[in-house]
Parts: C-alpha cells; sequence; structure tokens
C-alpha cells in the first residue's frame, strides 16, 4: 500500500529540478542542516515540545528559512509566505541564522542566552560587510513573516480530550494516566484548507471479524511478556518509538549524502518540515472525530466489546508507554509517511539509503529505501502494543494524502 500511494505522490509533484548553487560563505556544515540541528537542540532537548508539538516549530522555523533564502536565489520557487526584498550577493548564511534565530526566539523566549550564542557562533564565520548585514535583514523580515501568520493558529488551546467509559471509546491509560495534545486537531494548518479534509470511514466496528483480527494481533504481539515478538521486533519497536523523531537525523543526513546546496536544503526541509505538521494535524483531527480506545484499554477490556472472538486479559501491558490521547489514527504512521514521501518526491527515487542511530533503543538501523522504513514504522507500532494494524494504515493513507496535497500547492518552480 504505501508504495501504491508513493506513486500518486510521484505523479502529481514536480520533481525537483536544481538551480545554479549559490556560495555559502561560512564553509563546512550546510547552514539550514546546522540550524536544523540547532532547532532540535531548543525545540526537543530544552523544551521537551512532545513529538506531535515540535512539528509546528520545525515548520516555522524552516519555512522563513525557506523564504529568506529563495528571496536571496531570486524566487526560482514559489514564496511559502513572502519574498522579502533580496539580492542575490546577500549572504545565505546569514540569512538563514538570521530567519531561524528570529523564530526560535519567538518561540522560546527564555532560552534567549542559548540562542543568542548560537546566532553568535553562526554570524561570526560571515564576512563582514552590505552582503552580510542584507542576508540578517532580510531572514529577519521572513521570521517576521512566519510569527506573524502563526499567531493565534490555536496552538495550546486550553482544550481535553473526549473521556469515557464507554466501549471502543478513549480513557486515559496506564501507567502515566495522561491526556494531552487535543489542541493539535484544531490547530490552524500551514497548507491544508482545514484539518479534516483528510477524513477516514473509521476504525473497524467492535462486533466484525476486522477488529477481532486487529485486536487478536497486537494482543499476542505487543504485550510487554509476548513470547512471539522476536528480538530484533522488540528492538525496532523501541528505536521508532524514540521521542527524539529519528526523522530528524534521517533527514540531515540524506540532505548531506545528497550534497544539497544551501538553495535546495531550504526548500527540502521546509517541504517535509511543513508537510509534517499539516499531517499531524490531520490525523489529531481524526483521533478528536473517532475518540477511540488503545489497545492496552481494549485488551483488559474486551469483555464489554461485544465480539465473541476476543477475550479480556485484565492485567495486559504493552511493551511501549501508551502515548496520551486516542488510538485512530496512528500519528506515527502519519507523520513517517508523510516524511518519507516528501523525501522521495523530491529527490525522484524511492532507493536511497539511510541509518539513523536511537539513543532510546541504544542501535542504529539501516534502511535500502523510503518505502522500506515505511513498512517497518507500520509493524513496529503493532510490536510495541500502542497502535491496531487499521491504524497504522489509515495513518499512512492519511499521511501520503497530505504530502500530495501539500507539494501540489506549495514550493512549486515559478
Amino acid at each position: 500500500m504505501a508504495r501504491r500511494w508513493y506513486a500518486l505522490v510521484l505523479a502529481v509533484v514536480l520533481i525537483l529540478t536544481p538551480v545554479p548553487a549559490l556560495a555559502s560563505t561560512g564553509g563546512g556544515t550546510n547552514p539550514v542542516v546546522l540550524w536544523n540541528s540547532n532547532a532540535q537542540q531548543a525545540i526537543y532537548e530544552v523544551a521537551r515540545q512532545a513529538p506531535y508539538v515540535a512539528p509546528r516549530s520545525f515548520a516555522m522555523v524552516h519555512g522563513a528559512i525557506y523564504d529568506a533564502v529563495n528571496a536571496i536565489a531570486g524566487t526560482p520557487y514559489e514564496p511559502y509566505l513572502s519574498a522579502p526584498p533580496a539580492r542575490r550577493g546577500d549572504s545565505l548564511d546569514a540569512a538563514v541564522a538570521s530567519a531561524a534565530y528570529r523564530v526560535l526566539l519567538s518561540l522560546f523566549p527564555s532560552q534567549s542566552a542559548s540562542l543568542d550564542q548560537m546566532y553568535a557562533d553562526a554570524l561570526a564565520v560571515v564576512p563582514a560587510g552590505g552582503a552580510k548585514t542584507r542576508g540578517i535583514r532580510v531572514g529577519e523580515r521572513a521570521a517576521a513573516a512566519m510569527i506573524a501568520a502563526r499567531a493565534g493558529d490555536g496552538a495550546f488551546a486550553n482544550v481535553s480530550w473526549n473521556t469515557s467509559t464507554a466501549p471502543g471509546q478513549w480513557r486515559p491509560t496506564p501507567p502515566t494516566l495522561g491526556s494531552d495534545g487535543a489542541w493539535v486537531g484544531d490547530l490552524k494548518p500551514f497548507v491544508l484548507p482545514r484539518g479534516d479534509m483528510f477524513r477516514t470511514s473509521g476504525p473497524t466496528p467492535l462486533t466484525s471479524a476486522a477488529w477481532a483480527r486487529d485486536f487478536n494481533e497486537v494482543k499476542a504481539i505487543g504485550a510487554v511478556n509476548s513470547t512471539v515478538r522476536t528480538a530484533d521486533q522488540t528492538e525496532a519497536a523501541i528505536w521508532w518509538h524514540d521521542r527524539r523523531l529519528t526523522e530528524w537525523e534521517i533527514k540531515r543526513q540524506v540532505s548531506d549524502r545528497q550534497h544539497l546546496s544551501t538553495v535546495q536544503a531550504a526548500r527540502f526541509f521546509a517541504m517535509a518540515e511543513i508537510a509534517n505538521a499539516d499531517s499531524l494535524i490531520a490525523c489529531f483531527n481524526e483521533k478528536k472525530f473517532w475518540n477511540f480506545w488503545r489497545p492496552v484499554t481494549a485488551v483488559q477490556e474486551a469483555a464489554s466489546d461485544g465480539n465473541p472472538r476476543t477475550s479480556a486479559d485484565p492485567s495486559w501491558m504493552p511493551l511501549l508507554v501508551t502515548p496520551p490521547f486516542p488510538d485512530y489514527t496512528s500519528g506515527h504512521t502519519c507523520s513517517t509517511s508523510t516524511i518519507m514521501a516528501t523525501m522521495r518526491a523530491y529527490f525522484g527515487r524511492d532507493d536511497i539509503p539511510f541509518s539513523a542511530y536511537s539513543a532510546d533503543s541504544g542501535t542504529t538501523r539501516s534502511f535500502r529505501s523510503f518505502s522500506a522504513a515505511l513498512d517497518e514504522v507500520v509493524e513496529a507500532r503493532i510490536w510495541g502494543g500502542v497502535h491496531y494494524r487499521t491504524a497504522d494504515v489509515q495513518g499512512v493513507r492519511i499521511g501520503n494524502g497530505v504530502a500530495s496535497y501539500v507539494l501540489r500547492h506549495e514550493f512549486r518552480r515559478r
């Protein structure tokens, strides 16, 4: 299924035609990749934004970087929000640093000391002069446009999930009994006209044979003490659950190995991050609409589901800690499918190998292609005991649909 959706994405997306590379004055690391790493430090390592919160912050940072760099390159691609006045001699390094710094500072004013140091370090390697000054100004204007565009977008609104004890309906899950992220589904999208435009037909009915198959699969292989899950499957489940979202490392690695210029990297990261943010919005909109229970609740309370093919185990627990929101659809497969589809569309091929290290599992996993990675995450969420197969498969459909829509409407060659 993932490969069929990739074919659809490729059919509707204009593949990158490289623009002439503009010189990066700092040398060494691509400034876009550097500030993606700096953004991870601020957004996750310090602010500890959850995987369903962080995409908004990354999208803001990279949307501003893209508009600044695209303007200096002569707007070879359609701007996302604006094209600040610029000329080709302006410093790309200064523009990238200024755009990212200003957005991050607006999001995390309490981190001003560390962000100021990141900014000073980035500008220190840029030769003084008019090009540097103008580049800074371009970045500042792109950042200001992004900050203004996201003001009042619904982030962190005081809304809650619909807790219910009815069969099939979500309730907080052990051991944390947490509830978080309900506002994400109502967040103003970056590109999509509305968050519910990829509504699915919903979870399988509790009395159906399809529900019993989903239920019994995750019950057997997703249990913390499963006797059918292999050691490699256990490792994969933990690896994909890494809260650092291994996609950060993956995108940076692919960008470096494909030798993207600053202009190319700015467009690549903006496409991936903005599409990812909208994918999570669409996914959480689904979660709020269907409000479906998690496997740990379903297995422990199966006596209430009305299906003779299922049986309850009140002591059942999953391998992984269940996230604090409803099951359907899978946020991880929504996000991963969007990112993988975007990379495949951008590079015009699927067979680009990559690997990534997870601090949580203490291991590195390698993949021969984008679709191979996506195939594994669909399974990994079941192996971890936190999602049913239907939730994962429908998450892939939503994620690929969002990627297709975003790339058809933004970041196109002028």
